[in-house]
């Protein structure tokens, strides 16, 4: 990866995780939000935007539903901030990583008091 494409795709992860914390203003988000990935096209105009939901089941869902709902108007806010030659077209995919990471740290925490 190019170090141009490196900086568009840490900006992209930065703007976004703030353009759904600020600029959002859906219901449907709760709990908190983090942008973990983004993968970038050769040429940029296409990403893939992992994320992770901290929250319940049920908020989880309506959260997952917003953002996929409202991509159009990240899209428009990205475009609006970052100066590209065209704004990529961006694909929202959940990502659970974090979740398993502290379904894994409690195991072993619970392991460790002899809990288990």
């Amino acid at each position: 990866m190019s170090l141009r494409n490196e900086r568009v795709r840490k900006t992209l992860m930065k703007e976004i995780a703030d353009i759904i914390q600020k600029e959002l203003r859906d219901s449907r988000i709760n709990g908190v939000v983090s942008i973990t990935d983004v993968e970038m096209s050769h040429d940029n105009s296409f990403a893939k935007v992992y994320y992770s939901v901290l929250a319940g089941e049920q908020d989880k869902a309506n959260t997952i539903k917003a953002i996929t709902d409202n991509t159009s108007k990240v899209r428009y806010e990205v475009g609006k901030r970052i100066r590209l030659r065209v704004t990529p077209e961006l694909r929202f995919i959940p990502d659970d990583s974090l979740e398993r990471g502290a379904h894994v740290t409690d195991l072993i925490n619970k392991i460790s008091r002899g809990e288990i």
